[in-house]
């Protein structure tokens, strides 16, 4: 059984299993001719298997007459700040997110250091059926090693102009990181240590073996819940193993809220800079309230990081992300990034002088419930063009699967790019009304289903 699933930002599979040399070569010699000539910036997670397809990555963009830029091991947005910071003609992030141990994935960035848009995966797949042609040996492409990328990412963001690292510094906060053993190990307690952090290092050897799963979700966190209580930190940081997702845990050893990390964020930027913020149609509607309470308004994207981008750089967003823990800085570089969602944090809880669990109380509180139904065979853009239909009276948009904005809850049915599923997200002020809500609207597409 192959795994490879192929989307806008790369493909990704199971090693051994889908994601095979050849498939490798293929989708990397196919970038490379998008690319045309100049400079690759590549780097990778420090799970086991990216050795080896970084070697092939790079022998194929060599084979191309590109050369490499090779970062080492690091998180994602670090590849995408550095092909920003070094103006190469691309970048490769080898990592598979909060896939488990199994997996691994080419993410393809564009000479911005961004994801690329639909229409740049359009002219790309061009590609994809032509004959693979390499150069002779006089015009292979060079590699070199460019250590100091991690390290430029990190000063860059101690030195960003809205934060005060002096003022952080003399807090001297208590953080535990928990790394799950990824690329995070590599950044986050040297990135805290320079804000003058005492740090408690979980799950930061640099073995790139996952100890428990590695998507950062409360069921997942269980032994780093009990570990800020037994630490007595100020708060714990989980980030996912390639550091593009930011998860918190309040000072009583309970969950932030993934989607409050953007709202945050949000709410930092927004008070210090004059702009708008942009999050995608899944994400919760405390950052709306946030964006209002700072005289700010908030536009929505359909899901996905590239759109995310799309979307800021329309409205001239100075703030965006996603509510899964990812916060997109433009003034830094226009990708989800822990690091940075790590400084604007710290400088929240410098400023207000507030523990992380006040702030949670504080901020807008809302209760999302995720529910995904199976299809079965029936098509679901057939089953949303329906849902369409019988709730044309109210508030909808339809950029993405559908959204109805209702006083009290919210909603949002979307296809899954991968499954023969549609997902179903309610949002509402209670747990138990959200779940209620969920159910209902299952139930609802169940019946559709039927008939």
């Amino acid at each position: 059984m192959s795994t490879l699933m192929v989307s806008i930002s790369g493909i990704r599979g199971i090693v051994g299993s889908g994601l095979d040399p050849e498939v490798i070569v293929k989708y990397t010699s196919t970038y490379a001719e998008f690319v045309g000539k100049g400079k690759v910036v590549v780097g990778r997670d420090a799970r086991i298997t990216g050795e080896m397809v970084n070697q092939i990555v790079t022998g194929t963009l060599l084979a191309k007459g590109l050369d490499v830029i090779d970062i080492g091991i690091c998180p994602t947005p670090t590849v995408q700040f550095t092909v920003k910071s070094l103006q190469a003609q691309g970048g490769i992030a080898i990592s598979a997110s909060h896939n488990p141990n199994e997996w691994n994935a080419l993410k393809l960035l564009n000479s911005t250091g961004q994801f690329m848009s639909p229409d740049e995966h359009q002219g790309m797949k061009k590609y994809l059926d032509v004959e693979n042609n390499f150069v002779d040996w006089s015009k292979i492409g060079k590699r070199t090693v460019y250590t100091e990328g991690l390290m430029n990412h990190i000063n860059a963001v101690l030195s960003l102009p809205i934060i005060d690292l002096e003022k952080i510094k003399s807090k001297k906060f208590k953080v535990l990181a928990d790394c799950v053993n990824g690329a995070g190990a590599y950044c986050i307690p040297e990135l805290l240590r320079l804000f003058g952090c005492e740090v408690i290092e979980m799950n930061c050897e640099k073995t790139g073996i996952f100890p428990r799963l590695p998507e950062p979700l409360p069921e997942n966190l269980v032994e780093t819940m009990k570990a800020v209580k037994t630490h007595n930190a100020d708060f714990a940081l989980v980030v996912d193993p390639d550091v593009d997702r930011l998860v918190l845990i309040t000072d009583k050893g309970e969950p932030f809220g993934e989607e409050n990390t953007i709202t945050l964020a949000a709410d930092f930027v927004l008070n210090k800079t004059k702009g708008n913020v942009v999050v995608n149609l899944s994400t919760s509607r405390s950052v709306e309230d946030v964006a209002k309470k700072n005289n700010s308004e908030a536009f929505r994207s359909p899901v996905g990081e590239a759109n995310v981008v799309q979307k800021m750089k329309e409205v001239g967003a100075v703030i965006g992300g996603e509510g899964s823990g990812g916060v997109i800085y433009p003034a830094l570089h226009y990708g989800r990034d822990a690091l940075v969602g790590i400084a604007f944090t710290l400088q929240y809880l410098a400023d207000s002088d507030k523990k992380l669990s006040a702030i949670k109380d504080e901020l807008p509180n809302y209760f999302i419930s995720k529910k995904k139904i199976d299809l079965k065979g029936v098509s679901p853009d057939e089953i949303i063009k329906i849902l369409v239909s019988n709730y044309s009276k109210e508030k909808i948009n339809t950029e993405d699967g559908l959204r109805i904005d209702f006083e009290d809850h919210w909603v949002h049915f979307r296809k899954s790019n991968t499954e023969p599923i549609v997902r179903i997200i309610t949002e509402s002020k209670k747990q138990n009304y959200s779940e209620e809500l969920s159910k209902k609207y299952y139930d609802e597409i169940n019946k559709l289903m039927k008939s």
